[in-house]
């Protein structure tokens, strides 16, 4: 990853055809459009590739998430369980419904823990969303045991990890419904850009019709279509949706490459004493995006990034200091800085849940490194950077 290293004549040939409609928008216009229609096919590919009876796209990851937890029905009042480790996507479009986010400890997944889960499990649970992170995924069957015994909706967000597998199935088809980001540095690309998926009829209609201000979208006046409920404005456009479409068959060539790419770095620091690498779980099969592994303490993990940045491997990442992605620099969320006023139910189950803080994850986000695997390097660079980390790391435990 990221898919935009490789753009070429395929995605230009795919906005082509758009720009020459002249019909930017994926509603309406159907004289002027010669049935080019991007949006729709870019569905009908994400269905078929993620073995679902129904995809429907959206303009980001984030409304991707919104729009789901909308269309199940998720609204004021209701606790969606969260982890500590995932992008602040997942907490903002759970407060994006009037709903609660509650965190929960991640494991050595580096994605939610089942029994942390079960823990936060109150009357108000009306989700669990684990986030496969860096290109791989929770520990989906204990997860979806839980949902099924306490009646919870499972929503996959697999932003991070498109083309990964769970017991034979493509993340995302796993749970009730699975998101998915397109935006500029995941795994294919539409610039911006996000994807729903489901077998759920229900939740499908729901979703299309909530997307796009409630429209019901009968027929083909769009000015006569009736509105069954509210709804809000998440549609992607045609143009990225063509992006989308040149980029989603590419999809599994891109897997290939950084699955060769992935390999070759793990090799190099599969003997180094100290080192355990990120648990992927059992049946699972990752997205080869990240190397992710764990060093023997906090102190040792933080001094081995700015060593390995030190020494020019960039692109790699020390999460447990990340504003973005760990929960100890969401201050904003965990003091509720927000420019309207938050229901004052949000605020406290928000402080109550987090109070106490989450020493459980600390001692696994506090050892973990992980490292970009990028598609348009080549096998001589691929060896020049294996070589170079597993120097750089040598050095690191060797010190310690």
């Amino acid at each position: 990853m990221p898919g935009f290293e490789m753009f070429g004549a395929l995605e230009r040939a795919e906005v082509q055809e758009v720009l020459d409609t002249g019909v930017l928008m994926r509603y309406g216009f159907d004289g002027m459009r010669n049935n080019i229609w991007k949006a729709r096919e870019l569905e009908e590919a994400l269905a078929a590739r993620m073995q679902t009876r129904f995809a429907h796209t959206v303009s980001s990851g984030t409304a991707a998430l919104t729009v789901a937890m909308a269309s199940a029905g998720i609204g004021a009042g209701h606790e969606v369980i969260i982890p500590t480790f995932t992008f602040v996507a997942s907490f903002e479009a759970v407060l994006a419904l009037g709903a609660i986010p509650i965190l929960a400890d991640i494991d050595d997944t580096l994605c939610l823990n089942p029994e942390a889960v079960e823990k936060a499990i109150t009357d108000k649970t009306k989700a669990v969303m684990p986030v496969h992170m860096c290109g791989s995924m929770a520990d989906l069957k204990p997860l979806k045991a839980l949902c099924d015994k306490h009646q919870l909706l499972l929503i996959e967000d697999a932003c991070q990890a498109i083309g990964g597998s769970y017991e034979g199935k493509p993340l995302g088809s796993y749970g009730d419904m699975g998101c998915f980001s397109f935006d500029y540095v995941k795994t294919i690309t539409c610039g911006e850009g996000g994807g729903i998926i489901t077998n759920n009829k229900t939740y499908y209609k729901n979703a299309d019709h909530y997307s796009d201000h409630g429209h019901d979208h009968v027929g083909k006046d769009r000015g006569a279509e009736s509105h069954p409920f509210l709804g809000y404005n998440y549609r992607i456009s045609e143009l990225n949706a063509a992006v989308g479409v040149a980029q989603i068959k590419r999809l599994d060539d891109f897997l290939n490459i950084q699955q060769k790419h992935y390999r070759i770095l793990e090799d190099s620091i599969a003997q180094l004493e100290g080192i355990t690498l990120r648990k992927v779980p059992e049946t699972g099969v990752q997205n080869y995006s990240f190397l992710n592994f764990f060093l023997p303490t906090t102190e040792i993990a933080r001094n081995a990034h700015k060593a390995l940045l030190a020494a020019g491997v960039d692109a790699c990442f020390y999460w447990f200091d990340n504003n973005w992605h760990y929960y100890r620099e969401w201050e904003h969320l965990t003091q509720q800085k927000s420019l309207g006023a938050l229901d004052e139910a949000v605020t406290q189950r928000i402080a109550e849940s987090t109070q106490k803080g989450f020493p459980d994850s600390d001692q696994w986000m506090g050892r973990t490194i992980s490292c970009l695997v990028k598609l348009s390097w080549s096998r001589e660079e691929v060896d020049r950077r294996a070589a170079l980390i597993q120097k750089v790391l040598k050095n690191e435990l060797k010190g310690s």
